[in-house]
């Protein structure tokens, strides 16, 4: 919605979970500049045929695909929950930049459809990892390790890379958190603003931007308080 607001002519809107009813995904489903498509990010085929079948016509990409559990590592006595979890937001973003960007470049070389950005929704603990999630910790840390990278390669074709990191978000699996949370629009329009600014990193809400001010003083100080 802040995407049509902010002037899109068309937004292409991905259902993982096409089976499962959601009110609100379906209101906004209705807006006849709105086209679902469904995409899994962890199967390469999935991914692949949705590029053949759109890739051309995107102009901004806004990778959501997120992955979030609670756990650590000692905890557990296997890797599931980790592999999980960097299945979705690591490979997850790599399939989605192999399939879509190459496209991208070359709509970026076009003197008339220039203005192509690429968006990732990470998490400021890809910074300061979160124990009691610990292997989604990881998995963030190294989702913004791959969108660095991303940033790098895109770059030369002039492609703009905005990686947002959001403190807790207001939806299913943060049910348990306390307040604040962020309501996904403020995520939204924070996008919106940072994509309109041209700025690289984006953070969203009262604890993204204490923990980055935090961590700027005293990194080591965030990591012990966090590990208590």
């Amino acid at each position: 919605k802040a995407m049509l607001d902010a002037g899109a002519n068309a937004v292409f809107l991905g259902d993982p979970t096409s089976w499962k009813a959601n009110a609100a995904f379906d209101k906004l489903a209705t807006d006849p500049r709105v086209q679902v498509v469904e995409i899994d990010v962890t199967d390469t085929d999935s991914v692949d045929r949705l590029a053949a079948s759109i890739g051309g016509k995107v102009e901004i990409l806004v990778n959501t695909a997120s992955y979030l559990r609670d756990g650590g590592i000692l905890g557990r006595k296997d890797v599931i929950l980790a592999r999980d979890a960097m299945e979705v937001n690591v490979l997850g973003l790599m399939r989605l930049a192999q399939a879509f960007g190459p496209g991208m470049c070359f709509r970026a070389a076009d003197g008339t459809n220039n203005a192509v950005a690429w968006v990732n929704i990470l998490s400021i603990h890809a910074f300061a990892a979160l124990p009691s999630r610990g292997a989604w910790s990881a998995s963030m840390a190294a989702a913004l390790s791959a969108a660095q990278t991303l940033r790098a390669e895109l770059s030369g074709a002039g492609v703009r890379v905005l990686n947002v990191f959001p403190g807790p978000i207001d939806e299913e699996w943060e049910q348990l958190t306390p307040p604040p949370k962020l309501a996904p629009a403020a995520i939204a329009k924070a996008i919106v603003k940072g994509l309109q600014d041209g700025i690289e990193d984006a953070y969203v809400g009262d604890i993204a931007e204490e923990i980055r001010d935090r961590l700027r003083e005293n990194h080591k100080a965030v990591e012990r308080e966090l590990g208590q």
